[in-house]
């Protein structure tokens, strides 16, 4: 998914990473607003897994979206 599509369905993948990441705050999703890598930073940083396993997750969300 690009940028934009990323950008323009940002609240829908905002609720979608809080329903599988209770770890997440508010403050941690508005840093990333739409930037896959910061977000992908953001929550490789909280959960401590690979950059691979949290490719796989995002990519998984912005799939169901």
């Amino acid at each position: 998914m690009d940028k934009d599509r990323i950008e323009g369905k940002w609240t829908e993948i905002k609720g979608k990473l809080r329903e599988a990441y209770g770890d997440l705050t508010d403050d941690d999703l508005e840093e990333a607003k739409g930037d896959r890598e910061q977000l992908e930073g953001k929550l490789q940083q909280k959960l401590g897994k690979s950059k691979d396993d949290i490719r796989s997750t995002v990519d998984r969300i912005l799939e169901g979206i």
